[in-house]
């Protein structure tokens, strides 16, 4: 009777170690696999090389489209389908031009490219004088007087005293975003945006800016960080130096485009949904390897280690493939109104779009139980590099699953050589690693494998 007695209060003890020991032996293969297999890169190869940069509305978008929806169906999960929403349809044109012409120095051509949803200068182009600013209060310090008629030059470089590389982009972000409108309201003519890196080279970054309405809509550019030094040099010892560009880009009608979407069906709460994704958007001077290709693979990735290594998921995990985060966020606007439309159960959230580098933490956004649970799975994670839990927020295509009130997860690799791909056209298949790549891709299955079969409390 005594033994008796022991055993069975030394079961759940006994249940508990053989449930560690057969989660550490699955997660090792979930890594071995992820590592030892080129399936992932090859795919990156494909959509990066075959289909290359993705701006929404354009057919290299629409062919990217019809890729993923192969790839997943390929993988034979449960079902693959197409979200349809209307996106907006930005065209670039043809090959920006810019070059200033000095008294003292003569010519030279500087590295640039449109903001994603300028307006065009037009054939003819545009020239002009360059005033240069760090900020919106020096901007309007000058006023109409001083800035009238002429190409106004943000020139706030991004601060690299920040070890975390997204808060110095944070901190600059606004040149671009709203720099257009800020000049037009004194009369400006144009601007000329430094990239937001912290990269010294001659890849000008281009990315998404907004008009004000009710502002004079003016051409923008952004221009290398090293051609901003020089444009800034120049003007130090001659101000009176004239700025020359031309861009055709132009504003199209909007078109329509979808979410790729996939599910594995849950075998105990089917109808709990584990959301995870990535947007397979990206801008059209680079090949979007980095932002977000990477994501994308590995998003692709776990679909196939869970199908490979014969994983049953309790809940039902569905895959994303969001269209327009760069420009809108239609895809990510569009899937959270349907999950409010159909009343779906979201279990939890779960984004990769901060590159494709090596994974060293995650963040985590939700209540202090679930996010304190989330960190009794550290010992996991370890011995592959993950040692931080963050509380810094959600990813931008998940973001609008907040109001769900269900736990939205990141994935942050080490930022320290992102920015000097983003928005850039050296963000290609050469600057992935196929290691990184994987280790974040075993990464998500990981810790996706976890919370299924554990929850959060």
């Amino acid at each position: 009777m005594k033994k008796i007695f022991l055993i069975l209060i030394l079961l759940p003890a006994i249940f508990s170690v053989y449930s560690q020991d057969a989660d550490s032996i699955m997660i090792k293969k979930i890594y071995n696999d992820a590592l030892s297999d080129k399936t992932g890169y090859e795919n990156l190869r494909y959509l990066t090389k075959k289909i290359g940069g993705r701006v929404t509305g354009s057919p290299q978008a629409a062919a990217a489209v019809e890729w993923s929806k192969q790839v997943l169906q390929n993988m034979k999960p449960d079902t693959v389908w197409l979200q349809q929403m209307t996106v907006p349809t930005w065209i670039r044109g043809e090959k920006e031009i810019c070059s200033v012409s000095s008294s003292i120095f003569g010519d030279c051509h500087l590295s640039i490219c449109a903001l994603g949803t300028s307006v065009g200068t037009g054939i003819d182009g545009l020239f002009g004088k360059v005033i240069e600013v760090k900020n919106f209060e020096e901007l309007k310090n000058l006023g109409s007087k001083n800035v009238t008629g002429k190409i106004v030059f943000f020139n706030r470089a991004a601060d690299p005293t920040f070890f975390y590389t997204f808060d110095a982009y944070g901190g600059v972000a606004d040149q671009r975003v709203h720099g257009a409108s800020e000049a037009a309201k004194y009369g400006a003519i144009g601007v000329i945006v430094r990239s937001l890196t912290l990269a010294d080279d001659d890849f000008p970054h281009t990315g998404v800016m907004h008009y004000e309405k009710g502002i004079p809509q003016i051409p923008a550019i952004a221009v290398s960080t090293k051609g901003a030094d020089f444009l800034s040099g120049w003007l130090k010892k001659d101000p009176q130096l004239n700025l020359f560009f031309r861009t055709t880009c132009r504003q199209d009608a909007d078109g329509i485009s979808f979410n790729v979407i996939a599910e594995l069906k849950g075998s105990e709460f089917p109808d709990q949904i584990i959301t995870l994704g990535g947007h397979i958007d990206s801008w059209d001077i680079g090949e979007g390897a980095h932002d977000d290709g990477a994501g994308i693979i590995q998003t692709m990735e776990v679909l196939r280690l869970y199908k490979k290594l014969g994983i049953k998921p309790k809940h039902t995990i569905r895959f994303v493939m969001f269209m327009d985060e760069e420009i809108a966020q239609s895809g990510a606007r569009k899937y959270a109104e349907q999950v409010e439309l159909k009343k779906e159960k979201l279990f939890f959230a779960v984004e990769s779009d901060r590159g494709g580098t090596t994974p060293t933490a995650f963040s985590i956004k939700t209540d202090s139980i679930s996010f304190n649970h989330v960190l009794k799975y550290r010992k996991y994670f370890e011995p592959y590099g993950i040692y931080h839990y963050l509380t810094d927020g959600s990813g931008v295509d998940i973001g609008p699953l907040k109001k769900f009130n269900i736990p939205l997860i990141v994935l942050v690799p080490d930022s320290q050589r992102y920015l000097d791909y983003h928005h850039a056209g050296n963000d290609t298949l050469e600057n992935v690693n196929p290691r990184e790549l994987q280790l974040g891709s075993a990464s998500l299955a990981s810790l996706i494998f976890l919370l299924d079969k554990y929850g959060f409390k």
